[in-house]
């Protein structure tokens, strides 16, 4: 799959950075800004030892960039101290998801990230107990309408966003990693189960490297907002990179994959990290998702989807029918999401708020 977007080019092959010219190099920082990939760009060029290749004007925006996602991953860092310190007396295991994760794992993808959130898993018995901790220092639900809270609270995966009084961070507190009403149903006791100590806090957990990888292909190929799509897209070429070096991981994860009904979502995340982002992965693995391929027809139009969707939302990456493409990704994600019988009138409320707006 070949897409013409300078910002993918240079993630596949950052080497093509020593051709650029200044006009380039102003697009390529508008793009990787547009999708939080600015920082992400400057480690990556330094981890190839390009930094001398950039010219200061664009070096400039790279330095800014990670002075702030430094910065974020400072507060994430307090952040989850402070969860602790609020969840410490409700005896339950904390599974930090996502950012979070990868910044208390020192897990490639944490460098040059951007974060807006801190998301946790907990039992969905201890959701009560958890709110309650959480408010009483210092967190308070984010004000939505009652139909809202409701649609939080009775089909989704997690609690209404908290946002802390005083230091507006906000955290998600999920009890499992995909809503109640989609057709696969991942198990999240399962999850829990495998899930592995974060060293440094007993009460501190992060999921299995399997299930970890499985749980961000499964966050962006349900999504329906791509905003930042080729970040999560890039998340994932890091942690099948990193995770991959271990000997038994490409097994596991299929395991893992086809346990939690999750296999397509994985073989989109393995198709499209390999295809845009060129990330290296065994041919065996691909061979043991089979079961997650989709047929040749479903194939092609999810190529024609993804290849508009899964770039910057910036006019230099836009190709014939983008926004079609992200609208029908937008429609699919509540499709796999909610039955029609709730879907409907779900898009109809949406529609008619935003018209309201």
């Amino acid at each position: 799959m070949r897409h013409d977007c300078l910002l993918v080019k240079v993630l596949r092959k950052p080497e093509t950075i020593e051709s650029l010219r200044a006009a380039d190099w102003d697009s390529l920082i508008r793009q990787a800004r547009r999708a939080d990939l600015l920082a992400h760009l400057g480690v990556l060029l330094e981890n190839r030892a390009l930094l001398t290749q950039v010219p200061d004007h664009a070096g400039r925006h790279l330095l800014a960039a990670r002075r702030v996602a430094d910065k974020h991953a400072r507060v994430v860092r307090w952040e989850v101290n402070r969860i602790c310190h609020a969840l410490r007396d409700c005896g339950v295991p904390v599974i930090l998801l996502k950012g979070a994760a990868y910044v208390m794992q020192d897990l490639p993808p944490w460098r040059g990230r951007l974060f807006s959130d801190v998301d946790i898993m907990v039992p969905r018995e201890s959701l009560p107990a958890v709110e309650r901790a959480l408010m009483i220092h210092g967190w308070t639900a984010i004000k939505l309408d009652d139909y809202d809270q409701r649609y939080y609270r009775q089909w989704m995966q997690e609690l209404p966003p908290l946002r802390h009084r005083r230091r507006n961070t906000v955290i998600d507190v999920h009890h499992r990693i995909l809503p109640e009403t989609t057709q696969a149903q991942p198990d999240a006791a399962l999850m829990r189960e495998a899930s592995i100590p974060v060293a440094g806090d007993d009460m501190l957990r992060c999921l299995s490297p399997a299930d970890m990888v499985i749980h961000s292909a499964a966050h962006l190929f349900y999504e329906g907002e791509f905003d930042h799509g080729l970040r999560d897209l890039a998340d994932l070429h890091l942690l099948l990179q990193h995770f991959g070096k271990q000997p038994d991981f490409p097994a596991m994860l299929a395991r893992r994959a086809a346990l939690l009904q999750l296999e397509r979502p994985l073989w989109y995340a393995l198709r499209y990290t390999q295809a845009l982002l060129g990330t290296p992965l065994p041919a065996e693995l691909c061979a043991q998702l089979r079961g997650g391929r989709p047929n040749p027809f479903l194939g092609a139009v999810m190529d024609w989807l993804f290849r508009r969707a899964l770039v910057p939302d910036h006019p230099d990456c836009d190709i014939f029918l983008t926004g079609l493409a992200r609208w029908l990704l937008y429609v699919r994600s509540h499709y796999l999401r909610m039955p029609l019988y709730l879907l409907i009138p779900h898009l109809l409320r949406k529609a008619l708020k935003s018209e309201d707006k």
